[in-house]
């Protein structure tokens, strides 16, 4: 199930996209004030960030930014009246990937949110095909030859992880904090058999010696 922090203080629209959004499977975290926002950003990994701008303490521009900065790179939408030019290069400036313009249809916002998603995994499709793994992006399930493969939280957020990085490098240090639980990070023995599970179901993964891992492209 992919997690949505959504930052809107209207409570009525804050109330009805949570409902549209967890109609379709998502998980909600609503927030009204830009604090609580950037509280959850901590506490929490989410796979989008639905941002109004004009909400209380901190603004989803202030916000946006100051998480950019920080290198979170979780796609992020600011749902906003605010669409003339200066704001719009504003938003997009601080690090924004899409607006949605007050009032919208349900559907954009779907179509949007999902294409981001998609986007995240490098990917315009709805599955993520690796060997002969078959990954589908918004169910979450993974499959081996039409079979589903069972995975554990931790293993599931290792397997996206790598699918979102193909190709790439990534700091050993940075996938123990992906995998923390709360304020513990993960540790090496738990990442080590974490990564030969995911090898024998048929990634292609790479130690690079005091660096971190790499995910091979097939």
């Amino acid at each position: 199930m992919k997690n949505i922090l959504l930052l809107e203080d209207d409570l009525i629209l804050g109330e009805t996209i949570q409902e549209i959004l967890e109609d379709e499977e998502y998980k909600v975290t609503w927030v009204k004030d830009g604090n609580d926002a950037s509280n959850e950003t901590f506490e929490k990994d989410f796979d989008l960030y639905l941002f109004d701008v004009n909400v209380p303490f901190i603004n989803g521009f202030e916000l946006l930014e100051s998480l950019r900065e920080n290198e979170d790179v979780t796609p992020a939408i600011f749902i906003t009246a605010l669409v003339d030019i200066d704001n719009l290069t504003k938003g997009f400036k601080v690090g924004a990937d899409d607006y949605i313009r007050k009032p919208f249809d349900a559907n954009e916002l779907l179509v949007r949110i999902d294409s981001l998603i998609k986007k995240s995994f490098k990917n315009y499709e709805s599955s993520i095909k690796y060997n002969n793994l078959l990954y589908n992006i918004k169910e979450e399930i993974l499959y081996k030859e039409n079979e589903q493969i069972h995975l554990s939280p931790s293993e599931h957020q290792l397997l996206v992880l790598f699918l979102k990085n193909i190709g790439k490098v990534i700091n050993k240090d940075d996938i123990l904090f992906n995998l923390h639980d709360n304020d513990t990070l993960g540790s090496d023995a738990t990442l080590r058999v974490q990564i030969s599970k995911l090898k024998k179901i048929g990634l292609v993964i790479t130690n690079i010696r005091a660096v971190g891992y790499r995910c091979e492209k097939v």
